[in-house]
């Protein structure tokens, strides 16, 4: 009986890409690990390889392609300057490392996309036509708003000339929690077009989505700036972990309401 239900919601199709997955994730995260610049934790490797393993089931190469591009990107991203940074005081700490709490604050929201994106042709087929391209819009611009996040922030920490706090556009050190700068807000906007081109490019998301990706990218980068700056010092529970989630979330809802507005025009 449950041997039946198992066979019928996963059949052994779906074996295959689940053992191409594991070994591919075990090989690629070895490889990582064996770098002589860490930029993963041992648990950070571990959660990575969940993530890695759930992304590829769900979406195959062309949602594994999306998120490698983001780790690359932002890992060499978050190195940028780094002896000015750690000198400042501002870097991320464990020179850039990822830990496990950095992996879901970055990609939780994307693998929610992903994962939808496989259940609702299973469990909700009737919605699946209109509602798994909003899912794949949402996965992209998740990580779309993440890597502008990260590229607006580490560029500006390291390269910025003038940094102004988000709320008041007073001058403010560079680090400082909601603060702006021309040279990070030019990268976060280049990042995100990038990345956004990868989607379409693997054929998770039409050209002109793209665009939406971007704008909501900017979007959500800059409310994650307000909020570092008006709340995160005021709530213990809200780390820079817990704001990345919303940032990704933020960014994610923006891409597939605008989709949603647009195609009604």
């Amino acid at each position: 009986m449950l041997y039946s239900l198992f066979s019928s919601l996963f059949p052994l199709s779906f074996l295959t890409p689940v053992v191409f997955a594991v070994v591919l994730n075990t090989v690629l995260l070895a490889i990582v690990w064996l770098l002589p610049k860490k930029l993963l934790t041992l648990a950070g490797i571990i959660h990575a390889w969940i993530l890695g393993v759930l992304v590829w089931v769900s979406l195959g190469w062309q949602g594994y392609a999306v998120v490698v591009f983001y780790f690359l990107v932002g890992s060499g991203i978050t190195r940028a300057g780094m002896a000015q940074k750690e000198a400042a005081g501002i870097a991320e700490k464990r020179s850039g490392a990822r830990g496990p709490e950095n992996v879901w604050g970055s990609a939780l929201t994307g693998a929610l996309c992903a994962i939808g994106s496989f259940l609702v042709p299973l469990c909700l087929p009737d919605t699946s036509k209109w509602l798994v391209p909003l899912l794949l819009l949402g996965y992209v611009a998740s990580f779309s708003t993440k890597l502008a996040d990260t590229c607006s922030s580490e560029i500006g920490k390291a390269y910025g000339q003038r940094t102004f706090l988000i709320t008041t556009l007073q001058p403010v050190p560079r680090g400082t929690e909601g603060a702006v700068s021309l040279e990070g807000t030019l990268a976060g906007v280049v990042a995100s077009v990038a990345i956004s081109l990868v989607g379409w490019g693997v054929g998770l998301i039409p050209l002109w989505q793209v665009a939406v990706c971007v704008v909501a990218a900017f979007i959500g980068t800059n409310i994650e700036s307000v909020i570092g700056a008006t709340l995160q010092s005021r709530f213990d529970w809200l780390t820079n972990e817990v704001v990345n989630i919303l940032n990704t979330l933020i960014g994610a809802i923006v891409a597939m309401l605008l989709a949603q507005g647009l195609s009604q025009i």
